[in-house]
């Protein structure tokens, strides 16, 4: 797996574009800055916007060439960036020191899924938010129909309502919906298809 994302963020171009998530950009811009961790975040795209608004940003992803990436990213834009190559269970954070965490597009597969986002959460403070968007389980459908739209083809990776109040269930729901929407995010994501929007408060 790991060789495929060194592969797909070798371009010179940026798989997902330089843009932030649209959803992420959203959120992002009603809240209060302070300290945000972006997991497994490719690129940069989130990381480096989020940075522009006065965050102070820590990020992580496995990929070495995501990290070049990124880094080229938050130069070219005149922002600092704090990014490790690493996975989640390599990270040295202490509990409650983030105000935020976005999980954009970050696909655990069920069995490591809830661990992880318990993890996660230890990271996070009382009162901090999580910001997700991701594959619901109805994409299959609207992959088969248009594999531009990206995402993962292993069921077990997509997300709904029940894994997620599973997960975060001692959290307060202020956004937490399946919706129809239509991706137009660099070269690996275009077209129609269904995902999860969370904005879960601790």
């Amino acid at each position: 797996m790991k060789d495929f994302w060194e592969d797909r963020y070798s371009k010179e171009s940026y798989a997902y574009g330089k843009e932030p998530n649209a959803y992420f950009k959203k959120i992002i811009d009603t809240l209060f800055p302070g300290k945000i961790l972006l997991a497994a975040e490719g690129e940069g795209r989130n990381a480096v916007y989020a940075a522009s608004l006065g965050w102070e940003v820590y990020a992580y992803d496995f990929s070495e060439m995501a990290y070049k990436k990124a880094m080229k990213l938050a130069a070219e834009k005149n922002v600092s960036i704090q990014y490790q190559v690493a996975s989640l269970s390599d990270l040295e954070f202490p509990e409650n020191f983030f105000d935020a965490i976005g999980l954009i597009y970050v696909h655990f597969p069920d069995p490591i899924r809830h661990t992880n986002h318990e993890l996660l959460s230890r990271l996070l403070k009382n009162e901090g938010h999580v910001i997700l968007e991701a594959f619901s389980s109805n994409h299959s459908s609207y992959q088969r129909k248009n594999p531009a739209v990206g995402g993962p083809k292993i069921e077990s990776q997509l997300y709904n309502e029940l894994k997620l109040k599973n997960d975060f269930k001692s959290y307060k729901f202020l956004i937490l919906k399946e919706e129809e929407i239509h991706l137009s995010e660099g070269e690996h994501h275009n077209g129609l298809t269904t995902v999860m929007r969370m904005v879960a408060k601790k």
